[in-house]
């Protein structure tokens, strides 16, 4: 690792790719963090891979400054030093991708999805309006602050209208988010990016993507010839309105789809409102005000206890049914909101939750299995809290939700009480 880029001090390596290394550096004349992506193309001995890798170089480094937008990632600067060459852009401390957001049992809320969405294709209409079609629009280029905010990355393999730069010609990009015309190699225009983010959406609301097939030719044709599974189909409970957004946004015909990405944020923006105006606040409302009353969260503060419900979902479950199984890998945490469960440990019950206990301390620890299985004994309500979304709360809600926790487990652990070992 080498101790200076340019001007900029590295720090140490945050990632990885089959093209080069990203750096966490430090700028010492503007005083800020910067991520560094190195480009060693030079010491590549496929000469295909490293023409694409100067290619891609040269595509970020075109755009040093073009792309100014509050959610695109911006490029301070780009150079060439000692056989490699770098892209300096924007770091943003705790952040993810989108990725860590599309398996089934961790989506985000929907109203999040919407939101995010919204402020993608405000973004790619930004860029599109400057002759720049992006190209790989994917949940792993979607970038997602703590403070739920939404960062554009990678440009890497753009088309950049006018510019006097080799261009990476062919399908380039990820198959899986590829519109119809990008598989079959034709003519691209903007409307590609806005297939692309419908796959997007797809996979952000239903936890899987639009197709799926063991053999990439395969997968293609099915992107050329195939209609996708309805969202409904895999979540019910999805709102209608969501499908004819998808279904528009990844119309086989280009010019069936939205007729640019502020379309495309204002169809997002109108299926937002109607949903927040049918029943979100009224849920809001009325979940707050049962939470606020269970003894686990009396000190929580307001703001607090909106911040564990956004991170969290509330499940509705029959006498029977499993919440936890047993073995399981688990990364969520629990609060029993209504009813009783049951704590089984070999089939054998081993003790009894009630409204205002929580279970699931096994999130503390990464890749640990459930000793126990916890199956509702009635009918009960529950908050389903994903710790990965509990990461981008306020310091303030993490310390109060982990101390409240601890001091349950802690409590229980002191009278012998193993009702909430799971």
């Amino acid at each position: 690792m080498p101790a200076r880029i340019g001007k900029y001090e590295v720090i140490r390596a945050v990632g990885k790719g089959s093209t080069g290394v990203v750096y966490l550096s430090h700028d010492p004349y503007y005083g800020r963090d910067v991520a560094i992506k190195v480009y060693r193309f030079a010491e590549d001995d496929d000469p295909a891979r490293a023409r694409i890798a100067r290619k891609m170089f040269l595509s970020e480094a075109h755009m040093v400054g073009m792309l100014q937008h509050p959610n695109i990632m911006p490029i301070f600067d780009a150079g060439e030093e000692e056989g490699f060459c770098y892209v300096v852009t924007e770091f943003i401390h705790g952040a993810r991708t989108l990725a860590t957001y599309t398996r089934p049992d961790n989506l985000l809320p929907v109203d999040d999805v919407l939101a995010i969405l919204f402020k993608c294709a405000r973004a790619l209409h930004y860029a599109h309006a400057r002759g720049v079609i992006h190209r790989d629009i994917k949940p792993s280029n979607l970038m997602l602050t703590t403070d739920n905010d939404l960062r554009l990355i990678d440009f890497g393999i753009a088309l950049v209208s006018d510019a006097e730069i080799s261009r990476i010609e062919g399908i380039a990009g990820s198959p899986s988010y590829m519109s119809p015309e990008q598989v079959q190699s034709l003519e691209l225009t903007a409307s590609s990016d806005l297939y692309s983010l419908g796959a997007v959406m797809y996979e952000l609301l239903t936890g899987q993507r639009p197709f799926r097939a063991g053999a990439l030719t395969r997968l293609l044709h099915q992107i050329v010839y195939a209609t996708a599974a309805p969202m409904l189909s895999l979540r019910p409970e999805l709102p209608a309105e969501l499908e004819e957004v998808v279904a528009v946004a990844m119309h086989k015909d280009p010019a069936r789809r939205h007729a640019n990405g502020a379309a495309f944020a204002a169809a997002l923006a109108r299926v937002h409102s109607r949903l927040r105006g049918q029943a979100g606040r009224l849920d809001q409302r009325e979940h707050f005000g049962i939470l606020r009353r269970l003894k686990f969260f009396h000190d929580f503060s307001a703001d607090e206890i909106r911040e564990v419900l956004r991170a969290g979902s509330w499940q509705a479950h029959q006498a029977g049914d499993e919440i936890v199984r047993a073995g399981n890998i688990d990364d969520r945490f629990y609060v029993v909101v209504a009813g009783r469960c049951a704590v089984l440990r070999d089939g054998a019950r081993v003790g009894r939750l009630e409204a205002g206990d929580c279970f699931g301390e096994t999130s503390y620890l990464r890749g640990a299995r459930s000793q126990a299985a916890v199956v509702a004994d009635d009918d009960a309500t529950i908050l389903r809290v994903s710790s990965t979304l509990l990461e981008q709360a306020s310091a303030a809600c993490q310390l109060r939700f982990n101390k409240t926790f601890l001091k349950t487990l802690i409590a229980r652990l002191q009278n012998g009480d193993q009702r909430g070992v799971s």
